[in-house]
């Protein structure tokens, strides 16, 4: 029995075309700057986002991490969805090492309306924690995947800056928003202070994610990601994935959309309520997603319950047709 693993995009392996990149990779101490394949990788990132400067870190927390850490100091407020990865899965890294409050809003399918962001914005007044920064995830997770309106990104970052607090977008799934959009990275990214792309998602490198921005803020955003235990030696080998991603895994997003709508088609079909996609996840309601889980798990088909009654499924460049097609009939057969 193959399983389909279908629990998040993280799961995904090296292509052998990827390890053979890897095995090439020219090698310095990143620490020290001297990692050729790095700085390749921080430049290649930087162009693409539009920003003049970038920086790898471990993972995506990381990056969002130094982002909150740079931007604010402590006893400060940050504004994000009430979905977003800094508030609910980021282990309460912002009260931890930034000394900040998160000021949850809700959204729709993970996007804020700028109206309620403006609303954060209060008097100075020694009572209330001074809104620093404004954060927005783009595709929005917890959404459902959701694509932002380029409209909608432009106007919360401009209430930020009218309120006079900087902005970090939380990427981690940019290029996904690219290719389902039309619309390229740095165009999205272009009203942002900063943002944040993970190369271990949709991407399928095995490690790290890049923080990008303006070439002063990276450049101290470096003795962050080595206080935070960030700073890498021969980093060259996890550069050299990124770059082969880069490369060859940015327009087969596309495959991993269709495959998601297909998904979403055959389990409405089913008889399940099935939230569109945008982009390469699968949100369904279901009466007992735990028991789902498990029964799916049984059967080869890995999902997540992401409450007491809803789990995702996450399409990316290991499950191929037939794995949808397998996952299709593991549910229905479950569902009757």
């Amino acid at each position: 029995m193959k399983l389909v693993d279908l629990r998040s995009d993280t799961v995904t392996r090296p292509t052998p075309g990827m390890r053979e990149a890897i095995a090439r990779a020219e090698v310095g101490d990143d620490v020290f700057g001297d990692d050729p394949t790095v700085r390749a990788l921080e430049e290649r990132v930087a162009g693409l986002l539009g920003k003049e400067a970038a920086l790898f870190v471990p993972s995506g927390t990381m990056a969002n991490q130094v982002a909150i850490r740079l931007h604010t100091a402590p006893g400060d407020e940050v504004v994000m969805e009430a979905g977003a990865h800094p508030f609910n899965y980021e282990a309460g890294a912002a009260a931890l090492v930034s000394g900040v409050q998160i000021r949850p809003v809700p959204g729709r399918r993970g996007v804020m309306d700028p109206a309620d962001v403006a609303a954060c914005f209060r008097p100075a007044d020694p009572h209330f924690a001074p809104v620093t920064l404004v954060c927005a995830e783009d595709t929005a997770n917890r959404g459902g995947g959701t694509v932002h309106p380029l409209a909608t990104l432009d106007a919360l970052a401009e209430v930020a800056r009218e309120g006079g607090a900087a902005t970090h977008l939380d990427g981690a799934r940019l290029l996904n928003a690219a290719v389902a959009s039309g619309i390229p990275a740095a165009r999205r990214a272009r009203a942002w202070d900063t943002v944040s792309l993970c190369l271990s998602k949709g991407l399928g490198a095995p490690v790290g994610s890049l923080l990008a921005g303006p070439a002063e803020l990276i450049a101290r955003g470096r003795r962050v990601r080595k206080a935070l235990g960030g700073g890498m030696r021969q980093a060259g080998i996890l550069a050299a994935a990124g770059l082969y991603a880069l490369d060859h895994h940015v327009g087969r997003l596309a495959d991993d959309h269709r495959r998601a709508r297909r998904l979403a088609e055959g389990l409405a079909e089913a008889g399940y309520a099935v939230q569109a996609p945008e982009t390469n996840m699968v949100y369904v309601a279901v009466p007992d997603a735990p028991r789902l889980q498990a029964e799916a798990g049984a059967r080869g088909v890995r999902l997540v319950a992401v409450g007491p009654d809803r789990v995702r499924l996450v399409t990316h460049l290991d499950v191929d047709d037939a794995g949808i097609e397998r996952a299709i009939a593991v549910l229905a057969e479950l569902r009757r």
